[in-house]
Protein backbone atom coordinates (compact mmCIF):
# COMPACT_ATOMS: atom_id res chain seq x y z
CA UNK A 1 0.00 0.00 0.00
CA UNK A 2 1.15 3.50 -0.71
CA UNK A 3 1.42 6.16 1.98
CA UNK A 4 1.58 9.87 1.28
CA UNK A 5 2.94 12.40 3.74
CA UNK A 6 0.26 14.66 5.18
CA UNK A 7 1.59 18.18 4.83
CA UNK A 8 0.69 21.46 3.20
CA UNK A 9 4.12 21.93 1.69
CA UNK A 10 5.06 18.39 0.63
CA UNK A 11 6.96 15.36 1.84
CA UNK A 12 9.90 17.40 3.12
CA UNK A 13 7.99 18.47 6.21
CA UNK A 14 7.19 14.90 7.24
CA UNK A 15 10.70 13.74 6.49
CA UNK A 16 12.08 16.52 8.66
CA UNK A 17 9.66 15.57 11.42
CA UNK A 18 10.74 11.94 11.22
CA UNK A 19 14.43 12.81 11.31
CA UNK A 20 13.94 15.18 14.21
CA UNK A 21 12.05 12.51 16.19
CA UNK A 22 15.35 11.57 17.83
CA UNK A 23 15.54 15.01 19.38
CA UNK A 24 11.83 15.14 20.18
CA UNK A 25 11.93 11.76 21.88
CA UNK A 26 15.04 12.79 23.77
CA UNK A 27 13.18 15.87 25.01
CA UNK A 28 10.23 13.69 26.02
CA UNK A 29 12.53 11.34 27.84
CA UNK A 30 14.27 14.21 29.61
CA UNK A 31 10.93 15.34 30.99
CA UNK A 32 9.31 12.01 31.80
CA UNK A 33 12.06 9.34 31.78
CA UNK A 34 15.21 11.17 32.84
CA UNK A 35 17.09 7.99 33.72
CA UNK A 36 16.09 6.00 30.64
CA UNK A 37 19.21 5.46 28.50
CA UNK A 38 17.23 4.21 25.49
CA UNK A 39 16.31 6.77 22.84
CA UNK A 40 13.92 6.08 19.99
CA UNK A 41 13.56 7.53 16.52
CA UNK A 42 10.82 6.66 14.03
CA UNK A 43 10.85 7.40 10.31
CA UNK A 44 7.89 6.88 7.95
CA UNK A 45 8.66 4.77 4.89
CA UNK A 46 6.53 3.82 1.92
CA UNK A 47 4.21 0.85 1.73
CA UNK A 48 2.77 1.24 5.22
CA UNK A 49 6.14 0.72 6.87
CA UNK A 50 8.09 2.60 9.52
CA UNK A 51 11.73 2.34 10.47
CA UNK A 52 12.31 2.31 14.23
CA UNK A 53 15.74 2.81 15.79
CA UNK A 54 16.44 2.22 19.49
CA UNK A 55 19.81 3.55 20.68
CA UNK A 56 21.60 2.87 23.94
CA UNK A 57 22.97 6.29 24.88
CA UNK A 58 24.63 5.15 28.11
CA UNK A 59 28.15 3.87 28.76
CA UNK A 60 26.78 0.53 29.95
CA UNK A 61 25.38 -2.48 28.12
CA UNK A 62 21.61 -2.87 28.02
CA UNK A 63 19.74 -6.21 28.14
CA UNK A 64 16.28 -5.96 26.59
CA UNK A 65 13.71 -8.73 26.01
CA UNK A 66 13.42 -9.33 22.28
CA UNK A 67 9.66 -8.67 22.23
CA UNK A 68 10.19 -5.14 23.59
CA UNK A 69 12.19 -4.17 20.50
CA UNK A 70 10.89 -3.57 16.98
CA UNK A 71 11.41 -6.38 14.49
CA UNK A 72 10.08 -7.50 11.14
CA UNK A 73 7.69 -9.84 13.00
CA UNK A 74 6.38 -7.83 15.94
CA UNK A 75 4.63 -10.01 18.52
CA UNK A 76 3.81 -7.32 21.06
CA UNK A 77 1.68 -4.20 20.97
CA UNK A 78 4.53 -1.71 20.69
CA UNK A 79 2.73 1.05 18.81
CA UNK A 80 -0.11 3.46 19.37
CA UNK A 81 -1.84 4.02 16.03
CA UNK A 82 -4.77 6.37 15.46
CA UNK A 83 -6.73 7.47 12.41
CA UNK A 84 -8.21 10.97 12.41
CA UNK A 85 -7.79 10.98 16.18
CA UNK A 86 -9.45 7.60 16.79
CA UNK A 87 -7.25 4.88 18.33
CA UNK A 88 -6.92 1.61 16.41
CA UNK A 89 -6.78 -1.79 18.06
CA UNK A 90 -3.73 -4.01 17.70
CA UNK A 91 -4.57 -7.03 15.55
CA UNK A 92 -1.31 -8.98 15.74
CA UNK A 93 -0.42 -11.77 18.12
CA UNK A 94 -1.25 -11.22 21.79
CA UNK A 95 1.17 -13.51 23.64
CA UNK A 96 1.15 -14.66 27.27
CA UNK A 97 4.78 -14.85 28.34
CA UNK A 98 6.68 -15.97 31.38
CA UNK A 99 9.89 -14.40 32.65
CA UNK A 100 12.48 -14.24 29.86
CA UNK A 101 15.41 -16.64 29.71
CA UNK A 102 18.90 -15.65 28.58
CA UNK A 103 17.97 -16.61 25.02
CA UNK A 104 15.11 -14.08 25.03
CA UNK A 105 17.34 -11.00 25.44
CA UNK A 106 18.95 -8.66 22.94
CA UNK A 107 22.29 -7.27 24.13
CA UNK A 108 22.67 -3.61 23.16
CA UNK A 109 26.14 -2.31 23.91
CA UNK A 110 26.95 1.30 24.77
CA UNK A 111 26.32 3.63 21.86
CA UNK A 112 24.88 0.88 19.66
CA UNK A 113 21.48 0.88 17.98
CA UNK A 114 18.85 -1.69 17.15
CA UNK A 115 17.05 -0.89 13.92
CA UNK A 116 14.08 -2.60 12.25
CA UNK A 117 11.51 -1.92 9.56
CA UNK A 118 7.96 -2.72 10.65
CA UNK A 119 4.95 -3.17 8.37
CA UNK A 120 2.09 -1.61 10.32
CA UNK A 121 -0.46 -3.05 7.90
CA UNK A 122 0.23 -6.52 9.30
CA UNK A 123 -0.92 -5.48 12.78
CA UNK A 124 -3.46 -2.68 12.36
CA UNK A 125 -6.49 -2.07 10.19
CA UNK A 126 -5.34 0.58 7.72
CA UNK A 127 -8.29 -0.05 5.41
CA UNK A 128 -9.65 3.50 5.52
CA UNK A 129 -8.13 6.57 3.95
CA UNK A 130 -7.22 9.26 6.43
CA UNK A 131 -4.68 10.92 8.65
CA UNK A 132 -2.78 8.33 10.72
CA UNK A 133 -0.57 9.05 13.71
CA UNK A 134 1.96 6.41 14.80
CA UNK A 135 3.90 6.33 18.08
CA UNK A 136 6.34 3.65 19.22
CA UNK A 137 6.03 3.00 22.97
CA UNK A 138 7.48 -0.19 24.49
CA UNK A 139 7.23 -0.89 28.24
CA UNK A 140 10.63 -2.16 29.38
CA UNK A 141 9.68 -4.85 31.90
CA UNK A 142 12.72 -7.04 32.71
CA UNK A 143 15.08 -4.71 30.79
CA UNK A 144 18.28 -3.91 32.71
CA UNK A 145 21.78 -2.48 32.44
CA UNK A 146 25.11 -4.26 32.92
CA UNK A 147 25.40 -2.80 36.44
CA UNK A 148 22.23 -4.70 37.38
CA UNK A 149 19.98 -1.65 37.44
CA UNK A 150 16.47 -2.37 36.20
CA UNK A 151 14.91 0.14 33.81
CA UNK A 152 12.02 1.07 36.06
CA UNK A 153 10.76 3.97 38.12
CA UNK A 154 10.83 4.34 41.90
CA UNK A 155 7.22 3.09 42.08
CA UNK A 156 8.22 -0.16 40.36
CA UNK A 157 6.63 0.61 37.00
CA UNK A 158 8.86 -0.14 33.99
CA UNK A 159 10.26 2.72 31.97
CA UNK A 160 8.98 3.13 28.42
CA UNK A 161 11.08 3.41 25.27
CA UNK A 162 9.06 5.98 23.33
CA UNK A 163 9.54 7.93 20.13
CA UNK A 164 7.92 11.09 18.86
CA UNK A 165 4.67 10.62 16.85
CA UNK A 166 4.88 10.32 13.07
CA UNK A 167 1.96 11.41 10.88
CA UNK A 168 0.94 9.54 7.72
CA UNK A 169 -1.76 10.05 5.12
CA UNK A 170 -3.34 6.91 3.65
CA UNK A 171 -4.99 7.51 0.27
CA UNK A 172 -8.00 5.70 -1.19
CA UNK A 173 -6.00 3.29 -3.35
CA UNK A 174 -3.82 2.26 -0.41
CA UNK A 175 -6.87 1.77 1.79
CA UNK A 176 -8.45 -0.57 -0.77
CA UNK A 177 -5.37 -2.80 -0.72
CA UNK A 178 -5.25 -2.73 3.07
CA UNK A 179 -8.90 -3.77 3.31
CA UNK A 180 -8.06 -7.14 1.76
CA UNK A 181 -5.25 -7.65 4.27
CA UNK A 182 -7.57 -6.82 7.17
CA UNK A 183 -10.18 -9.28 5.90
CA UNK A 184 -7.64 -12.09 5.66
CA UNK A 185 -6.28 -11.25 9.11
CA UNK A 186 -9.73 -11.71 10.66
CA UNK A 187 -10.34 -15.16 9.19
CA UNK A 188 -10.16 -18.04 11.70
CA UNK A 189 -8.27 -21.11 10.62
CA UNK A 190 -10.24 -23.99 9.11
CA UNK A 191 -10.33 -27.66 10.05
CA UNK A 192 -10.03 -29.46 13.35
CA UNK A 193 -12.17 -31.97 15.22
CA UNK A 194 -14.75 -31.30 17.92
CA UNK A 195 -14.35 -33.17 21.22
CA UNK A 196 -16.51 -32.37 24.22
CA UNK A 197 -17.84 -29.22 22.55
CA UNK A 198 -14.34 -27.80 21.85
CA UNK A 199 -12.57 -27.79 18.48
CA UNK A 200 -8.99 -29.08 18.48
CA UNK A 201 -6.44 -28.48 15.72
CA UNK A 202 -3.18 -30.35 15.43
CA UNK A 203 -3.57 -31.88 18.89
CA UNK A 204 -2.66 -35.40 20.01
CA UNK A 205 -5.12 -37.44 22.07
CA UNK A 206 -3.04 -36.65 25.17
CA UNK A 207 -3.14 -32.93 24.38
CA UNK A 208 -6.90 -33.05 23.78
CA UNK A 209 -7.39 -34.66 27.18
CA UNK A 210 -5.13 -32.14 28.94
CA UNK A 211 -6.60 -29.10 27.20
CA UNK A 212 -10.12 -30.38 27.82
CA UNK A 213 -9.44 -30.49 31.56
CA UNK A 214 -8.09 -26.94 31.34
CA UNK A 215 -11.25 -25.75 29.58
CA UNK A 216 -13.40 -27.30 32.31
CA UNK A 217 -11.33 -25.63 35.04
CA UNK A 218 -11.34 -22.30 33.19
CA UNK A 219 -15.14 -22.42 33.06
CA UNK A 220 -15.20 -22.86 36.83
CA UNK A 221 -12.77 -19.95 37.22
CA UNK A 222 -14.82 -17.62 35.04
CA UNK A 223 -18.09 -18.58 36.76
CA UNK A 224 -16.56 -17.93 40.19
CA UNK A 225 -15.05 -14.60 39.13
CA UNK A 226 -18.33 -13.48 37.58
CA UNK A 227 -20.20 -14.46 40.75
CA UNK A 228 -17.80 -12.48 42.96
CA UNK A 229 -18.29 -9.33 40.90
CA UNK A 230 -22.03 -9.81 40.50
CA UNK A 231 -22.31 -9.94 44.29
CA UNK A 232 -20.70 -6.50 44.56
CA UNK A 233 -17.81 -7.74 46.73
CA UNK A 234 -14.88 -5.30 47.01
CA UNK A 235 -12.47 -7.23 49.22
CA UNK A 236 -8.72 -7.81 48.85
CA UNK A 237 -9.28 -10.10 45.88
CA UNK A 238 -10.64 -7.18 43.88
CA UNK A 239 -8.27 -4.46 45.11
CA UNK A 240 -5.17 -6.64 44.73
CA UNK A 241 -5.75 -7.15 41.02
CA UNK A 242 -7.84 -4.16 39.97
CA UNK A 243 -6.88 -1.47 42.46
CA UNK A 244 -8.91 1.07 44.40
CA UNK A 245 -12.65 0.84 43.98
CA UNK A 246 -14.64 3.19 41.79
CA UNK A 247 -18.09 2.35 40.50
CA UNK A 248 -17.09 2.79 36.84
CA UNK A 249 -14.01 0.57 37.08
CA UNK A 250 -15.92 -2.05 39.02
CA UNK A 251 -18.61 -2.04 36.34
CA UNK A 252 -15.93 -2.64 33.71
CA UNK A 253 -14.50 -5.61 35.63
CA UNK A 254 -17.98 -7.06 36.11
CA UNK A 255 -18.81 -6.76 32.41
CA UNK A 256 -15.46 -8.18 31.37
CA UNK A 257 -16.00 -11.33 33.40
CA UNK A 258 -19.61 -11.65 32.29
CA UNK A 259 -18.28 -11.67 28.73
CA UNK A 260 -15.41 -14.05 29.55
CA UNK A 261 -17.80 -16.47 31.26
CA UNK A 262 -20.22 -16.40 28.32
CA UNK A 263 -17.38 -17.06 25.90
CA UNK A 264 -15.91 -19.89 27.99
CA UNK A 265 -19.31 -21.57 28.31
CA UNK A 266 -19.67 -22.05 24.56
CA UNK A 267 -19.93 -25.75 23.83
CA UNK A 268 -20.71 -26.04 20.14
CA UNK A 269 -17.15 -26.06 18.86
CA UNK A 270 -16.77 -22.27 18.90
CA UNK A 271 -13.72 -22.43 21.21
CA UNK A 272 -10.71 -23.73 19.30
CA UNK A 273 -7.52 -25.03 20.89
CA UNK A 274 -4.69 -25.00 18.35
CA UNK A 275 -1.70 -27.13 19.37
CA UNK A 276 0.52 -26.02 16.50
CA UNK A 277 2.66 -23.59 18.52
CA UNK A 278 6.21 -24.65 19.42
CA UNK A 279 7.29 -21.37 21.04
CA UNK A 280 8.44 -21.12 24.65
CA UNK A 281 5.50 -18.87 25.59
CA UNK A 282 2.25 -20.03 27.21
CA UNK A 283 -0.16 -19.15 24.41
CA UNK A 284 -1.27 -16.48 21.97
CA UNK A 285 -4.35 -15.29 20.09
CA UNK A 286 -5.25 -12.87 17.34
CA UNK A 287 -7.80 -10.53 18.97
CA UNK A 288 -9.93 -10.26 15.81
CA UNK A 289 -10.21 -14.07 15.48
CA UNK A 290 -12.43 -15.41 18.26
CA UNK A 291 -12.20 -17.94 19.77
CA UNK A 292 -9.02 -19.67 18.55
CA UNK A 293 -6.30 -20.06 21.20
CA UNK A 294 -2.82 -21.24 20.19
CA UNK A 295 -1.24 -23.08 23.12
CA UNK A 296 2.56 -23.29 23.36
CA UNK A 297 5.23 -25.13 25.36
CA UNK A 298 4.83 -23.32 28.69
CA UNK A 299 1.10 -24.17 28.62
CA UNK A 300 1.84 -27.89 28.61
CA UNK A 301 4.43 -27.51 31.37
CA UNK A 302 1.97 -25.66 33.65
CA UNK A 303 -0.37 -27.14 36.24
CA UNK A 304 -4.06 -27.33 35.43
CA UNK A 305 -5.02 -24.78 38.11
CA UNK A 306 -3.21 -22.24 40.30
CA UNK A 307 -0.92 -19.35 39.42
CA UNK A 308 -0.03 -19.21 35.72
CA UNK A 309 -1.97 -22.40 35.16
CA UNK A 310 -3.42 -23.90 32.00
CA UNK A 311 -6.92 -22.87 33.07
CA UNK A 312 -5.75 -19.37 33.94
CA UNK A 313 -3.96 -19.08 30.62
CA UNK A 314 -7.24 -19.75 28.83
CA UNK A 315 -8.89 -16.95 30.85
CA UNK A 316 -5.97 -14.65 29.96
CA UNK A 317 -6.26 -15.40 26.25
CA UNK A 318 -10.06 -15.27 26.15
CA UNK A 319 -9.92 -11.77 27.62
CA UNK A 320 -7.87 -10.58 24.62
CA UNK A 321 -10.57 -11.06 22.01
CA UNK A 322 -12.13 -7.77 20.99
CA UNK A 323 -15.62 -9.25 21.24
CA UNK A 324 -14.92 -10.33 24.84
CA UNK A 325 -12.87 -7.79 26.85
CA UNK A 326 -10.23 -6.52 24.39
CA UNK A 327 -7.44 -6.58 26.96
CA UNK A 328 -3.78 -5.79 26.29
CA UNK A 329 -0.49 -7.06 27.79
CA UNK A 330 0.83 -4.11 29.78
CA UNK A 331 2.62 -6.24 32.40
CA UNK A 332 3.41 -9.91 33.00
CA UNK A 333 3.57 -11.84 36.27
CA UNK A 334 1.92 -11.45 39.66
CA UNK A 335 4.37 -8.87 41.04
CA UNK A 336 4.00 -6.57 38.02
CA UNK A 337 0.23 -7.07 37.90
CA UNK A 338 -0.14 -6.14 41.57
CA UNK A 339 1.98 -3.04 41.06
CA UNK A 340 -0.10 -2.08 38.03
CA UNK A 341 -3.29 -2.31 40.11
CA UNK A 342 -1.71 -0.12 42.78
CA UNK A 343 -0.27 2.55 40.49
CA UNK A 344 -2.64 2.52 37.48
CA UNK A 345 -5.98 0.75 38.13
CA UNK A 346 -7.39 1.74 34.75
CA UNK A 347 -4.54 -0.01 32.98
CA UNK A 348 -4.86 -3.02 35.30
CA UNK A 349 -8.43 -3.37 34.02
CA UNK A 350 -6.96 -3.53 30.51
CA UNK A 351 -4.29 -6.09 31.40
CA UNK A 352 -4.87 -9.77 30.64
CA UNK A 353 -2.67 -11.10 33.47
CA UNK A 354 -4.70 -9.12 36.04
CA UNK A 355 -7.82 -10.89 34.80
CA UNK A 356 -6.08 -14.25 34.95
CA UNK A 357 -4.81 -13.75 38.50
CA UNK A 358 -8.18 -12.48 39.69
CA UNK A 359 -9.77 -15.64 38.29
CA UNK A 360 -7.10 -18.02 39.63
CA UNK A 361 -7.26 -16.31 43.04
CA UNK A 362 -4.05 -17.97 44.27
CA UNK A 363 -3.44 -17.55 47.15
CA UNK A 364 -7.15 -17.32 47.93
CA UNK A 365 -8.54 -13.92 48.99
CA UNK A 366 -12.05 -12.76 49.80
Amino acid sequence: MKFNALTTIGATTVLAAAISSVFASTDTASRFERNNPLRVSVMALGGGKVEVTVTNTSRKTARIPNWQLPSAAVESNLFAVSRNGEALRFEGRMVKRGAPTSADYTILRAGRSHRAVVDLGEMYDLSQAGDYTVTFAAPLQWASMSDGKQLRHANGRPMVAQGAPVRLWVDGASAKLAAGMAKDRAKPGAGGSVVGGVTYKGCSSTQISGAGSAVTAARSYSENAKGYLTSGATGPRYTTWFGAYTSSRYSTARQNFANIDTAMDQSGGQITINCGCNQSAFAYVYPTRPYEIFVCRAFWNAKNTGTDSRAGTLIHEMSHFNVVAGTDDHAYGQTAAKNLALTDPARALDNADNHEYFAENTPSQN
